[in-house]
């Protein structure tokens, strides 16, 4: 998968210690997945949560940090599907937060 806004996990992890190695390793598995279905990212992502048919939000570091994405799926026409990273927050910000308004802002 392309991931689009690795800087937005690299700028939380420096400003949340504790977030960066697990941010990085979950960037790691990711971009090395090619996901067509919502079955292929549970496959490898069991905990995550779908909101829609296209915002995902996994649970980082145990479930302390949310990662909310927007998925692009891989299509026959393309090389490779698209997350777009739209924030990380800790567990608590996300219970204060409506997901479905927040927008990939690049």
């Amino acid at each position: 998968m392309r991931i689009i806004a690795k800087e937005t996990l690299e700028r939380y992890g420096r400003s949340h210690a504790l977030a960066l190695q697990p941010l990085r390793a979950w960037h790691e598995l990711v971009k090395k997945e090619t996901w067509n279905t919502p079955e292929d990212i549970r496959r490898t992502f069991p905990s995550v949560s779908f909101v829609g048919k296209d915002l995902l939000i996994f649970n980082i570091k145990g479930n302390s940090y949310r990662l909310v994405a927007r998925i692009r799926y891989k299509k026959p026409s393309t090389r490779q599907g698209i997350v777009f990273v739209i924030r990380v927050m800790t567990h608590a910000e996300y219970d204060k937060v409506d997901v479905t308004t927040l927008r990939y802002e690049g």
